[in-house]
């Protein structure tokens, strides 16, 4: 009996010893502490028929067995190479005659590289959207190529072409001369829930086709309100925690069903590398700009007209409002804005656009970025500590309900505003128009910012938009391919500033 007692404790200790290693090895070798998640499995798992574990509650079972999704999305995330001529080899050259006397008086804006060659950019990830080549990705994988280079799951490779691109947004579409190709089919994001679990696909420091899965972490995060930092554009991403990487971006977050919800595009890290937070563009904002680029060559930006803040309980309490601790504070109501038409006023504040909440920032863009100029919209706010509902007809940026199309005046992106009779006396102006408003356009892509004061485009005199408006409409109605506005001017610092905004792209 003592022999046999000895021999089960011997046992015992190796069975310990045992569970001991295999917790260690999972939490050295994974790079995190594992242990915990081994410890579950062991005491609260069941098997299914096929071998896969699942996690059982006293509530609800869910199935962690991703391999449907996977399957459905890897082949359709594809690699994107990016390259570049090395600014070294390019030298950049403006005729001096046509700096002052506008385009047709010199040869133009020329590069010489004929000995260069184009050397590799970047690398990023994009999603296969219809079986004919559309490719989404990110701005920021494609931006300043000179070439592109797709590569598909199955080592496939075409050249890519942009067809439209989104910096606001940091969407890019691209098409590849391809047939049958394997797709992801839209997803609702609106739909995705706080604790689902999700799947990322893409390249991450180069090795294709991987799949890490996570949850949603947060809806409508705004990375630059939570830390404080500097705008990122549009901001309402979905925040997870499946790990994503350098050459992650562009790449896929898809649900359990392989929908696509998300196009991968940042993480929050002190380091560079994926310390849990990655962020996703949604689904439904990026359905929306693609078809905006395919139908109108651009994106469409609906304006509500106001200035806002998010309500804080603090701000509540200093304002005596009781209705709500969150929402839309409204500081400043535009003239002849589709605001203040719809009776919005300095003071409101909006709880719901369209019918969907609009507690912070985040989902007041989200919300927002899903409308177009003439689109009518309902609007619940609090007034008085009384909530209201109002419907109101969104505007683009110039303050019509117009269309904006890729060769329309409005493509520049801004507004342009009579100079005051302080600011001309300052600065010993006669003339002039100020930039105003300014959003993703021409003008923002040549450099130009809010506040630039135009004294000519092309060697004329402007006074009024409709200057403007009349040069751009002669430039785009001409046969000649350089389509291109010369626009001098100063700030309101007294800085002189020069700009060559292509009309062409």
């Amino acid at each position: 009996m003592k022999q046999t007692a000895k021999f089960a404790l011997l046992l015992l200790g190796a069975s310990i010893l045992g569970s001991a290693v295999t917790i260690v090895a999972t939490s050295t070798i994974g790079g995190r502490d594992n242990g915990n998640f081994v410890n579950e499995i062991s005491s609260n798992s069941n098997v299914d028929a096929a071998g896969h574990f699942y996690r059982a509650s006293a509530t609800a079972s869910f199935d962690t067995d991703f391999t449907i999704a996977a399957e459905k999305s890897v082949n359709a995330v594809v690699c994107i190479k990016s390259y570049a001529t090395p600014r070294s080899s390019r030298q950049q050259f403006i005729d001096p005659f046509e700096f002052f006397f506008g385009p047709g008086y010199g040869r133009g804006q020329r590069q010489q590289q004929d000995d260069a060659t184009p050397q590799p950019l970047g690398l990023g990830s994009g999603v296969i959207i219809t079986s004919d080549g559309y490719i989404v990705t990110n701005n920021h994988v494609i931006e300043g190529a000179e070439k592109l280079e797709v590569t598909l799951n199955d080592n496939s490779t075409y050249n890519a072409t942009i067809i439209g691109t989104d910096a606001s947004s940091d969407v890019a579409l691209l098409k590849i001369d391809g047939e049958d190709l394997p797709t992801i089919p839209f997803g609702d994001s609106d739909a995705l829930k706080v604790g689902e679990w999700v799947l990322a696909v893409g390249n991450p420091f180069g090795f294709t086709s991987t799949v890490t899965a996570g949850i949603v972490s947060a809806k409508a995060r705004s990375i630059s309100s939570a830390t404080h930092g500097r705008s990122m554009g549009i901001e309402s991403y979905i925040q997870t925690d499946a790990a994503v990487n350098k050459g992650n971006s562009g790449g896929a977050l898809v649900n359990t069903n392989g929908e696509l919800v998300g196009i991968n595009t940042a993480i929050y890290s002190q380091t560079g590398d994926y310390a849990g937070c990655s962020f996703a563009i949604p689904s439904a904002l990026v359905k929306k700009i693609v078809t905006d680029i395919q139908q109108y060559g651009t994106v469409q930006r609906a304006v509500l007209g106001i200035s806002y803040v998010e309500l804080t309980a603090d701000m509540a309490r200093e304002k005596g409002i009781t209705a709500t601790n969150d929402g839309i504070y409204v500081g400043e109501v535009s003239e002849q804005s589709a605001a203040m038409e719809a009776g919005i006023k300095e003071g409101d504040v909006i709880i719901k656009l369209g019918g969907n909440p609009v507690k912070n920032s985040g989902q007041m863009m989200e919300q927002m970025n899903k409308l177009r100029p003439g689109d009518t919209v309902e609007i619940t706010y609090i007034r008085d500590n009384k909530t209201r509902t109002t419907k109101a007809t969104m505007k683009n940026n110039q303050g019509s309900t117009t269309i904006t199309k890729a060769t329309d005046f409005t493509s520049l992106g801004c507004a342009f505003k009579q100079l005051s009779k302080s600011t001309k006396q300052s600065l010993g102006l006669n003339s002039g128009v100020q930039v105003a408003g300014l959003k993703a356009g021409k003008f923002k892509d040549a450099g130009i910012k809010d506040g630039f004061i135009i004294l000519d485009i092309n060697g004329k005199r402007i006074n009024s938009q409709d200057d403007v408006k009349a040069i751009y409409n002669s430039i785009m109605n001409s046969s000649d391919n350089d389509k291109v506005m010369f626009v001098s001017g100063v700030y309101p610092t007294g800085a002189k500033d020069y700009y060559a905004v292509n009309l062409a792209d």
